[in-house]
């Protein structure tokens, strides 16, 4: 039987590394500060790469309470790519429906995944603290991560190519060197104060009570939200299911609420009931109260420092957009570092991390502040709106695309992307450069499987196959100094020709073709953290080859994606 860890309650031992006390400071190629789920995402996707990493943590543990619990499908698919993607759905609740409630009356639901085909769920709702623990045991399986608890980073300098870290440890101070430093210390992070750094936006001001509660209910499997309902008058009230048997509740409190005071049990506990009811049996696992930003740095890039997750960019927690673009944010980063360490692409590929991660910052900065302007109305005005607005959703479908109790995650499509071929032929569909693949069952090399699983660490080139194509061209290809790694795509009863080391891949159901909108001869080329970069509508060696070196940075200027757009 397997027994699952207790998380919130392991401490990991510090270590003295072979760094202290040298006579020369030791040097890195890329050294990570922080362990939480976007440090430990970035060492992972680096290491599985082949780059050397050092994971520095000033604590010992992994989060407390339950914290970030709405994992997306584009988050998992990337969990998957790190190697832990199944434990963390099979152990997380799965849903795709939310429904939404006006005082006492349900005013409509909806279905953020309605199609089949899909590996992946909508949303998996995970303790944060599982998360964090199934991506350091990966990590812990992975030679080539060093990670070092107990080592607080307390000053930071320009160095010779590179970034000399002053690390504070039980045994005292010594610096390292690093080739690249990845900040990914959170929201209070210290590498942005020690760099005189800032973030920049809006904090609200409304409070909210964040309440773990441990019960059995026959709750759905579903996001619920309510609007001035009757057991909470004129303020909101969020539901979610995790697994334990605990139950995500936020309650809307105000301004004026006493944040120490809202956090006693004697004022959550007649809240819940008032929800739950009072015959319904509980107890509290966590409690919290929290306010929020949408901020984030000017730049995600200075010189050889990189800031991810909520140490770049901080959104309110409705959407779940944080830990999800903080996990994309490290999953854009670690090939670009991985091919400028390796030679083989340019320094500007590098600024291309932080112009794509700022206009996805952008985005999800845009929805989380309208999501919380329409929760938290700061005018009569636009109350009325709101709840006008909400009345009408119940039967008008015009109405429904006004509400907004958090427009859930997605990931970016980097449409001006300086690392994109632009389109020269017509297609349609959502698979347009910058855009993430999405997936679609398959059979591959004569197994039931997944076309998300067939991609990704490298540059893949998808060609659904057509009678007579020049595969001798494609297969040359992965002989460059970027390789291409060939994906033959064939129709349900075709046959594939003799290829070695070719991976073939069966159409079985029709939907990759048709989610890709392709057609014999379609090409289409995938970066390394599968995201589309070009497709054609019949294979070239020479276009190919020139939107390979322009994805990698080695024949463009890079510009902002605002410039490009």
């Amino acid at each position: 039987m397997n027994i699952e860890k207790d998380y919130q309650n392991l401490a990991y031992p510090y270590r003295r590394s072979g760094d202290e006390g040298a006579a020369r400071a030791a040097r890195h190629p890329v050294v990570i500060v922080g362990a939480g789920p976007v440090g430990l995402a970035t060492a992972i996707d680096l290491a599985q790469q082949g780059v050397a990493v050092v994971l520095l943590d000033d604590d010992c543990r992994l989060s407390v309470g339950s914290r970030a619990i709405c994992f997306a499908k584009r988050t998992l698919e990337i969990f998957d790519r790190l190697g832990c993607g199944e434990r963390i759905a099979r152990k997380g609740v799965s849903w795709n429906v939310g429904k939404v409630f006006y005082r006492d009356d349900m005013v409509y639901s909806f279905d953020l995944l309605p199609e089949t085909g899909h590996r992946r769920p909508a949303f998996v709702n995970l303790q944060q603290y599982y998360v964090e623990g199934y991506l350091l045991d990966r990590a812990l399986e992975l030679p080539n991560i060093d990670i070092r608890w107990h080592n607080k980073v307390v000053g930071i300098a320009d160095a010779a190519d590179g970034a000399a870290l002053t690390v504070e440890t039980p045994d005292g101070r010594h610096t390292l060197l690093a080739d690249y430093v990845v900040a990914a210390d959170g929201a209070r992070s210290a590498v942005r104060e020690l760099c005189g750094l800032e973030s920049k936006g809006r904090t609200f001001q409304d409070r909210f009570l964040i309440a773990d509660v441990k019960m059995t209910a026959d709750f759905p499997t579903e996001r619920w939200f309510w609007f001035d309902p009757p057991f909470h008058r004129n303020q909101s009230v969020l539901l979610h299911r995790q697994p334990d048997n605990v139950w995500r509740v936020d309650f809307q409190l105000g301004w004026d609420a006493d944040p120490v005071a809202e956090k006693l049990p004697e004022n959550v506990i007649p809240r819940l009931k008032a929800l739950l009811g009072e015959e319904v049996e509980f107890t509290l696992e966590w409690v919290s109260v929290y306010t929020f930003s949408c901020q984030r740095m000017e730049r995600f890039r200075h010189g050889r420092v990189f800031f991810t997750g909520d140490a770049a960019h901080r959104v309110s927690p409705f959407g779940a957009r944080g830990a999800n673009s903080g996990v994309q944010d490290a999953e854009n980063l670690a090939w670009k570092l991985k091919l400028v360490l390796a030679g083989k692409a340019p320094d500007a590929l590098l600024d291309t991390y932080g112009q794509e991660r700022e206009y996805a910052a952008d985005e999800n900065l845009l929805h989380s502040s309208r999501a919380t302007d329409f929760i938290t109305p700061k005018s009569a005005v636009s109350r009325s709106f709101r709840d006008a607005a909400l009345r009408l959703s119940k039967q008008h479908a015009f109405a429904r695309e006004l509400v907004n109790s958090g427009r859930l995650s997605r990931p970016a499509t980097l449409r001006g992307s300086a690392l994109n071929t632009p389109d020269a032929e017509a297609f349609a569909g959502a698979m347009l450069p910058g855009a993430p693949v999405d997936d679609a069952p398959l059979v591959v090399n004569g197994a039931p499987g997944w076309f998300s699983a067939c991609v990704g660490n490298d540059f893949c080139g998808v060609y659904f196959y057509a009678p007579g194509a020049p595969l001798e061209a494609m297969l040359a290809l992965r002989g460059g100094a970027i390789g291409v790694r060939p994906l033959l795509v064939l129709p349900p009863g075709a046959v594939a020709p003799a290829l070695e080391g070719v991976d073939i891949l069966v159409d079985s159901e029709g939907l990759l073709a048709q989610r890709f909108d392709a057609r014999p001869g379609t090409y289409y080329l995938l970066r390394p953290d599968q995201h589309v970069c070009a497709r054609w509508r019949r294979f070239d060696a020479a276009q190919v080859g020139a939107a390979l070196a322009r994805a990698t940075a080695n024949t463009i200027n890079t510009t902002s994606i605002e410039e490009a757009a």
